[in-house]
């Protein structure tokens, strides 16, 4: 009895451990309704930095809109070079001159996913977060491509 009692008591200890570390929370498999619910509720983007070189109300270029915000989540701060660490993820809020949004633009690191092409995983919603394209569209991979020795990253530059 006591030893199930300690044994229950670890596993209690390491799960709020893990728990307390970010362990436990899980990223979501490269699909775009699990990445906007880890987006928009698990870990809300709002809430994340910026990249330093590149915070707040941006201009922007088509295919985006001509304003943008760019929010970045921990594993892609502390990616310091390219590649950036698995689990990075890039939100784009696509905004109109009259500054009202228009899209929410993703890219999401994740492993043997697209290995060819940085393993992202890319995504464009609806500002109500309907998912209209995502997997491995042409003209994003097209574009971001350029700039392939910074892994895909057009709006930070990592030496």
């Amino acid at each position: 009895m006591i030893k199930q009692l300690i044994t229950g008591c670890l596993g209690l200890a390491i799960a709020f451990g893990a728990a307390s570390y970010g362990l436990a929370d899980d990223l979501p498999a490269p699909d775009g309704q699990a990445l906007w619910t880890y987006i928009s509720k698990t870990s809300p983007y709002k809430q994340w930095s910026y990249w330093p070189d590149h915070k707040g109300m941006q201009e922007g270029r088509a295919p985006h809109a001509p304003l943008h915000k760019v929010f970045v989540n921990k594993q892609a701060l502390e990616s310091t070079s390219a590649p950036l660490k698995y689990g990075a993820i890039e939100v784009k809020e696509n905004y109109s001159p009259s500054h009202e949004l228009k899209a929410i633009t993703v890219m999401y690191k994740s492993k043997k996913y697209n290995p060819k092409d940085g393993d992202w995983f890319w995504v464009k919603y609806s500002p109500k977060g309907e998912p209209l394209k995502a997997g491995k569209p042409k003209g994003c991979i097209g574009c971001h491509g350029t700039r392939s020795a910074n892994d895909f990253v057009l709006v930070h530059e990592f030496k």
